[in-house]
């Protein structure tokens, strides 16, 4: 994209061009007539299934899983083409022979459960069958829908399964036979009918479809309005914009890349036209966007699944995020906001920012998420939250004309409740390609205890470098944190957490059980979800950097790093909250929880100052590394630490205020593009 076309808005095609380049899940046809119309009924339905038993009850796990995975494989088939660039307007033959197959693999579990259930021993020849085309029409679902990196991790599972003998040292195992395999995978809960698919097949569906609803009703802009009357005018505008919005707008999206090209479609060209460089720009957006995925109360797919792997009802989770999160969207606030100073940048003309009080009166459309919090507060199960959020968001659409949901030019219409329930069904078919291909990597952990193996080989690594037991548990951390990283490199949020937590959690586990240390599991998922999420802004591979370098003009690789650097808190707090579980409201009191907060956003305060290289002034590189080293104290949620930190801080604020200048260190208010 030309450093020209960064400083306009984007179009609605062009959006969807950068999200199918950087986002394989909008790589779709566009399907006319009869496969049109399939297509279309098939989402419906699919939909409809998914709201009865969110209502009246799942079915038997095999029934309910397998019935979620066939309308995904069939849809993926007919949806996603084999190759990118070949025709988007018609189904290919053989795509149509993959829908049937679909059909008949998955629908073997509906038709024979009752003697499946009632079979002793191995599984028969047609049954080796039917569940290796499952394991391969997953395999392939997933590379169309997801993209390449999560099926070449369970392809070489897979292997890993049947080499084991022939695999070296520790890593060896008696090994699967081909029989073996195929029953682990389609015949019992372990494999791609595990825990992944069971909770797409429930929980994320439903949330998926909830955040469809309240697209429809407009929250999607109203985020976006509602930002700007907020933070439009201040310092750096455009940018505190995009933080907002996106932080917003993660609620109702699951994906990094589509949050980045949606908001970032029109926060980029606004940053770029203020005077921010298309590289800082582009990050601002990438962070914000990415954060989204851990912002409360609805967090990303992945913070559903950690329900069922980390064993804690989703409120807990909900309400440990809290204070990470607010550090993190703290932390690109802040040094936005020190970069427009450092540059000299002000907020947008007045002629650009809506009404407010227009934006204020339709604050009720945040009723709908301010419900769900308090649902899941009150105790009611996922899947009946998700349904009240839908008919409440349903109901509150109604309170104005240009909301309603059934209201069109003034003319009834089902076509918003039409579009929710089939773009619902859409964004959750990757998901569910996802989840069954993960259940693949967890069963061959299962099976072999190559977690374990791997977690234990990661700690006697550690070991072998450390000194003491403080050391060794920062030493696993740190290998836990960039194994969290490349495993989640390329790969959605959903399938990285199952990846992530499958494979690198084990290893601070293995100190718990090993050494003793009191690391509670949710903090443990919570570090391996940080890093996991964090994948889509580090570099080489920053798929949502790259997404918003399409859009500014930049390089996608100095975004990336830029991305990096402002998402620093998600670095930082990790390590934090496993050293210290207060940051996750874990045996806190309320007036504990303040000092925290306070001592850490000032820690964020000093960090961004220290990174960005201007405070009141500019800082020289030794100002900066003291501040950087202050900020990391006053973040360290421990008592004299604290007092260190706070210390220091007062004494760096004097003498930055003491020598500051009102004059910007360079360019100019209102500067054109760098």
């Amino acid at each position: 994209m030309s450093e020209n076309k960064g400083n306009v808005e984007l179009t609605e095609e062009e959006q969807q061009k950068l999200m199918e380049k950087y986002d394989a899940e909008s790589n779709t046809r566009k399907l006319t007539g009869v496969a049109g119309w399939i297509v279309f009924f098939t989402l419906i339905a699919f939909s409809l299934f998914q709201l009865y038993t969110g209502a009246f009850g799942a079915y038997t796990a095999y029934i309910q899983r397998t019935v979620h995975l066939g309308f995904a494989l069939a849809l993926i088939f007919l949806l996603f083409p084999a190759r990118r660039g070949t025709k988007k307007n018609t189904v290919a033959w053989y795509d149509w022979i993959l829908v049937i197959l679909s059909i008949v693999v998955t629908a073997y579990w509906p038709v024979f459960y009752d003697m499946l259930v009632q079979q002793i021993g191995g599984i028969e020849l047609v049954q080796v069958i039917i569940g290796g085309l499952a394991i391969l029409l997953v395999l392939e679902a997933a590379r169309r829908a997801v993209g390449l990196p999560i099926v070449i991790i369970a392809v070489v599972f897979l292997l890993y399964a049947i080499f084991g003998p022939q695999m070296p040292g520790m890593l060896a195992h008696r090994g699967l036979s081909l029989e073996q395999l195929v029953d682990t995978m389609f015949f019992t809960t372990e494999g791609i009918l595990g825990t992944p698919l069971q909770v797409s097949s429930t929980y994320i569906f439903l949330f998926l479809l909830f955040g469809a609803f309240l697209v429809q009703t407009g929250v999607g802009l109203y985020f976006n309005d509602l930002a700007l009357a907020i933070a439009g005018r201040r310092v750096g505008g455009p940018a505190k914009v995009a933080i907002f919005s996106s932080a917003l707008n993660g609620t109702i999206s699951g994906s990094s890349v589509a949050n980045t090209v949606t908001t970032g479609a029109y926060t980029i060209p606004m940053m770029k036209r203020l005077g921010y460089r298309p590289n800082f720009a582009g990050a601002v957006e990438a962070a914000s966007s990415t954060g989204g995925q851990i912002m409360p109360p609805i967090m990303g797919a992945a913070a559903f699944l950690m329900i069922e792997f980390a064993g804690v009802p989703y409120w807990e989770i909900a309400k440990a995020a809290v204070i990470p999160a607010i550090l993190y969207f703290s932390g690109i606030w802040i040094m936005t906001h020190l970069e427009a100073k450092r540059v000299g940048l002000l907020g947008l003309p007045k002629e650009e920012i809506p009404n407010k009080k227009e934006v204020f009166k339709k604050l009720y459309l945040l009723l709908p998420i301010l419900a769900i919090v308090y649902l899941l507060f009150a105790g009611y199960s996922i899947e009946r939250t998700a349904i009240y959020g839908i008919l409440i968001t349903i109901g509150v659409s109604l309170l104005r004309k240009d909301t309603n949901m059934f209201l069109e030019n003034n003319k009834f219409t089902l076509r918003k409740l039409i579009d929710a329930l089939t773009s619902g069904a859409r964004t959750a078919l990757g998901v569910a390609a996802a989840t069954a291909s993960a259940g693949i990597i967890v069963g061959v952990v299962t099976k072999t205890g190559l977690g374990l193996k791997l977690g234990n080989g990661l700690v006697d690594m550690a070991a072998g470098i450390a000194n003491s037991p403080q050391t060794l548990l920062l030493l696993t951390l740190f290998f836990t944190m960039v194994t969290s990283i490349i495993l989640g490199m390329g790969s959605p949020t959903t399938a990285n957490y199952i990846i992530t937590s499958t494979i690198a959690l084990p290893a601070i586990m293995a100190l718990v059980d090993q050494h003793e240390f009191a690391i509670p599991v949710l903090a443990a998922h919570m570090f391996v979800f940080y890093f996991g999420i964090v994948a889509d802004i580090t570099p080489p591979v920053a798929l949502a950097a790259f997404a918003a370098s399409g859009i500014s003009g930049g390089e996608p690789i100095r975004t990336g790093f830029n991305a990096s650097k402002l998402a620093i808190a998600a670095f930082i707090i990790p390590y934090m909250f496993v050293l210290e579980p207060q940051l996750l409201m874990i045996d806190v009191t309320a007036g504990g929880m303040i000092w925290i907060l306070i001592t850490a956003i000032t820690g964020m305060i000093a960090i961004g100052a220290g990174l960005i290289g201007f405070w009141y002034r500019k800082l020289h590189w030794i100002e900066r590394i003291i501040t950087v080293v202050t900020g990391l104290l006053l973040m360290y949620p421990e008592g004299n630490s604290d007092f260190i930190g706070l210390g220091l801080f007062v004494v760096l604020v004097i003498i930055q205020f003491m020598s500051r200048t009102d004059k910007p260190t360079k360019g100019k208010t209102q500067q054109a593009n760098a």
